[in-house]
């Protein structure tokens, strides 16, 4: 073991070896050639009877062996209804345990989970499932509309999760996925053996078993291959070895509010929360109110959010009415968190330890996490995202030239290790321009490690607008501007916001002729897309400033709605 720990010490320096960054953590032994259920529940016969799953809506609570055999019975279920190894189902759910027992199922099966936010429109879930060619879709009733054509004339199997209700023509239920055995309560009826199901079928630590769909640094959604190798790696980096960097145990009990199909809550709240066998509370919707009531009654002591949630706990008179002090651990992530907002909260929770991790999908998705989360403590500076995650490798280099840079010098932050991304699916362009040939992660993001080995985000290369943590992509939003026939061009830039964090805006230059009005344009946009994907503003302009390439010049653009706002000649 000491020798596979030294050879991850050794491997991959580069010539400048005093500019690749490590954790202040050693590297620790990591079993990635496990299948990530197979990690996941490798402890279990330590916890097997306590509590896994709370879904909060009802009440109802699963044990570890419980929610173990659930999965196994989802992946002999898939296997019956068709989905073979390194097919791909789409979960398009809310948080619910549903979710986890098709994510886990999947997994055993050796398929892949594609995930999707349910609030997405016909047209954005559309070109998911074709994108991932998903087999199967598993979702909920009232969102069956929403996929029904496409799943008839592509003969994708849809499956509801909600049993009780009367079942939409040529659904299945999800109770159908788990009748798969003759006596339903002999555990031996659903051994690895029988949902392998042959010795041919061997799940590879390169196979896909997440693709989550990310914009990346620009352009339009790609999916994220996402191996067991690599979310073992980084569920490892966080909670694994003697001082693991995110301290979870198995007496915690962990908030999730964060919707799951996002990276940061499948990793760092789901899969984390498995591999140290904590309970799980599960929340479908953040309502402040609800969150608190939650806290006080199951005694939450995990509490990973964002921004906009730590910002209505700051600003609710309602934090006072209610006993939180259960809380040890307040984790933030998805997008920066300022220092005063920071402030505020750790006068108002005490109690609590607050920090920061950076994260980013095609990264596996944490590439930095705050050491006051670790066993053993390290001080935090305060707008800190942490030190590098162990067992990786982190490099500053100047985005012009591509020269490594010191300690406080900002640039591109770049990562290598297991944890990254396998690629794109079917875009090996977009995976070479990310990922390049010496296995560095180009995140787009601009950010400094100072004298403590503490990472500093500072801006952003790429385009990406986040909205409470969600991406919106300009690419998307332009494609659909420019389909208008009153619209000549158009440019989508973000506007700051104080509760979204950013916003959507949009430059236009109308067709000769037109007398499209803002209001329209907001319109045509929102039939089409997510609420938080809506363009705020809109701007008319008589060209789009771009480079010679044809490339946009958002910066220009930027620059332009600073001074326009702050001259107030465009209120």
């Amino acid at each position: 073991m000491e020798e596979m720990i030294n050879k991850l010490e050794i491997n991959h320096h580069d010539h400048d070896d005093q500019y690749i960054f490590r954790s202040k953590l050693p590297n620790i032994y990591i079993p990635n050639h496990l299948p990530l259920h197979k990690y996941c529940f490798e402890n279990i016969s330590q916890f097997s009877s306590r509590t896994c799953l709370i879904n909060s809506a009802t009440g109802a609570t699963y044990t570890y062996a419980d929610v173990d055999l659930t999965a196994k019975r989802i992946a002999l279920g898939l296997h019956k209804l068709g989905i073979e190894q390194r097919d791909v189902i789409m979960l398009l759910l809310p948080n619910s345990p549903e979710f986890v027992f098709s994510f886990l199922g999947a997994s055993f099966r050796g398929a892949i989970s594609t995930t999707a936010n349910p609030f997405y429109t016909p047209s954005e879930i559309t070109k998911q499932a074709k994108a991932s060619n998903a087999k199967l879709i598993v979702t909920q009733s009232c969102y069956v509309d929403k996929i029904k054509s496409y799943a008839e004339e592509n003969r994708v199997k849809i499956v509801c999760v909600d049993d009780s209700l009367p079942l939409p023509d040529g659904c299945l239920s999800f109770a159908e996925l788990l009748l798969t055995t003759t006596h339903q309560s002999d555990e031996n009826n659903c051994t690895d053996d029988n949902i392998i199901l042959s010795d041919s079928v061997k799940i590879l630590s390169d196979d896909v078993v997440a693709l989550p769909y990310s914009s990346g640094t620009t352009g339009l959604p790609k999916g994220v291959m996402l191996t067991h190798k690599g979310l073992v790696t980084s569920v490892a980096q966080q909670v694994d070895g003697e001082n693991p960097n995110l301290y979870f145990h198995s007496e915690d009990v962990i908030m999730c509010v964060l919707p799951l199909f996002h990276i940061y809550s499948l990793n760092s709240i789901l899969l984390c929360g498995l591999r140290v066998g904590a309970t799980i509370l599960i929340m479908q919707k953040f309502e402040i109110k609800g969150l608190m009531e939650l806290v006080e009654k199951y005694k939450v002591t995990i509490a990973p959010f964002v921004p906009p949630i730590v910002l209505a706990i700051a600003k609710s008179p309602l934090v006072d009415k209610y006993d939180l002090s259960s809380i040890r651990m307040i984790m933030s992530g998805a997008a920066p968190m300022g220092k005063e907002l920071e402030d505020t909260v750790r006068a108002k929770l005490p109690n609590a330890i607050l920090g920061q991790g950076y994260g980013m999908t095609e990264a596996g998705p944490v590439l930095s996490m705050c050491l006051a989360f670790a066993k053993q403590r390290f001080d935090v500076k305060s707008g800190s995202c942490g030190t590098v995650v162990r067992n990786a490798e982190m490099k500053i280099v100047d985005s012009n030239t591509g020269t490594l840079l010191p300690r406080n010098h900002a640039g591109e932050i770049c990562i290598r290790g297991d944890q990254i991304m396998k690629g794109y699916l079917n875009n090996p362009k977009a995976t070479e321009e990310t990922i390049d040939k010496e296995g560095w992660l180009h995140t787009g993001d601009i950010g400094y490690i100072d004298d403590d080995d503490q990472v500093f985000i500072v801006d952003r290369l790429k385009e990406l607008i986040k909205y409470k943590g969600y991406q919106v992509a300009p690419a998307e939003l332009e494609a659909m501007l420019i389909s208008n026939p009153n619209i000549i061009d158009a440019a989508v830039v973000p506007m700051k916001d104080e509760v979204a964090g950013e916003v959507p805006i949009a430059f236009v230059v109308k067709a000769n002729g037109s007398n499209i009005t803002e209001e329209e344009i907001k319109q045509y946009v929102s039939q089409q897309v997510i609420f938080y994907k809506r363009i705020n503003r809109v701007f008319f302009i008589e060209e789009i400033p771009k480079a010679p390439s044809g490339k946009i010049l958002r910066k220009d653009l930027r620059a332009k709605l600073a001074a326009d706002l702050a001259s107030s000649l465009l209120l």
